[in-house]
């Protein structure tokens, strides 16, 4: 292939046989992914996966037409060709980049699903001046209007308030569970117990460089130890707390974070300078463990922040007296 060159073919240079087969294959994947969505969901949110199984359910049935209207005007045989085949067709996301994001965000994405391939058909068919063409680049637009309206139906058939209010609050408790406490305990480890190590080196040598060696041992050494610890300590099967790999990951990179943060400042040659930035840098770590305790665990924001600033503080105070030892 010449650099520079695609072996993909343009939306424009396609025949309506071609159009009709790809609008075929693009019925079939969608109703894949739908499937996939709600067996992701049936467990946890078993009303949702429902309307996934019925967006799905319609899928198939604009396929059948599809193929009624095919086979009619083209024969038994379909022709092979897919989104990818394209040049500027509408993509789908793989679902393993999605079913992972939380709830919100796959409802999301079936949305977008649908008014992509709504806008693509109206944009082609604005584009063709052969009029069998433009009729079956609208009813295809058509077909996918009446998706979004057909899941605005099941949404709100199976949908209520209550459900939906149910479900999202069971996503926020797993979002919690999994990720924000494994990453708010390593942050508050990190941020925290690498305060005296760090500034006992630096007001011990007042060197940054060795400073700024400590401080990355520290916060790495404390990351890997940490992320293993919580990944170790529970399988999640009893306490429904999720992956051990997911929160072995959050908490051990949330260490890691939270001590490279004041470690990194130290890369500058000039002493005090570098101090400061680490000083100020202990400041902005210590307010965001305060607001994330507020925002997902519900703890006064000043409470919180007394606390952290009295834990931190004495870590911090502890550091210098033993560096100026």
């Amino acid at each position: 292939m010449i650099p520079g060159f695609s072996n993909r073919r343009h939306f424009k240079d396609l025949t309506e046989q071609e159009i009709l087969a790809l609008a075929i294959s693009s019925e079939e994947d969608d109703a894949r992914i739908y499937r996939t969505y709600a067996a992701r969901l049936r467990k946890e949110f078993p009303d949702t996966s429902k309307m996934f199984d019925g967006m799905a359910e319609e899928e198939d049935g604009h396929r059948r037409s599809l193929i009624e209207l095919y086979k009619v005007r083209f024969g038994e045989t379909i022709l092979l060709i897919r989104r990818e085949h394209v040049a500027g067709f509408y993509a789908r996301n793989p679902v393993w980049l999605v079913e992972n994001l939380g709830l919100d965000r796959i409802r999301d994405e079936v949305a977008g699903m649908e008014s992509a391939a709504c806008n693509f058909y109206l944009a082609a068919a604005k584009r063709t001046t052969d009029a069998d063409t433009r009729k079956l680049l609208g009813d295809l637009a058509a077909a996918e209007a009446g998706h979004l309206a057909a899941a605005d139906r099941l949404e709100q058939k199976l949908l209520t308030e209550d459900v939906r209010a149910s479900e999202d609050e069971r996503a926020r408790r797993q979002l919690i569970l999994t990720w924000v406490q494994p990453g708010l305990a390593g942050l508050m480890d990190g941020s925290v117990s690498t305060l005296a190590p760090i500034f006992a080196t630096a007001f011990a040598t007042h060197d940054t460089w060795t400073t700024f060696l400590v401080g990355l041992a520290a916060s790495l050494g404390a990351g890997i130890s940490m992320g293993f610890t919580e990944a170790a300590s529970d399988d999640g099967t009893i306490s429904g707390r999720g992956s051990p790999v997911k929160r072995g990951v959050a908490s051990g990179v949330m260490t890691a974070i939270g001590g490279l943060g004041h470690a990194l400042p130290y890369l500058i040659t000039d002493f005090w300078t570098a101090t400061s930035i680490a000083i100020i840098i202990v400041f902005f770590e210590l307010w965001a463990i305060a607001w994330i305790q507020n925002k997902y665990m519900n703890t006064p924001f000043f409470r919180a922040a007394i606390q952290v600033v009295l834990g931190g503080g004495l870590v911090f105070a502890v550091g210098i007296l033993i560096g100026n030892a």
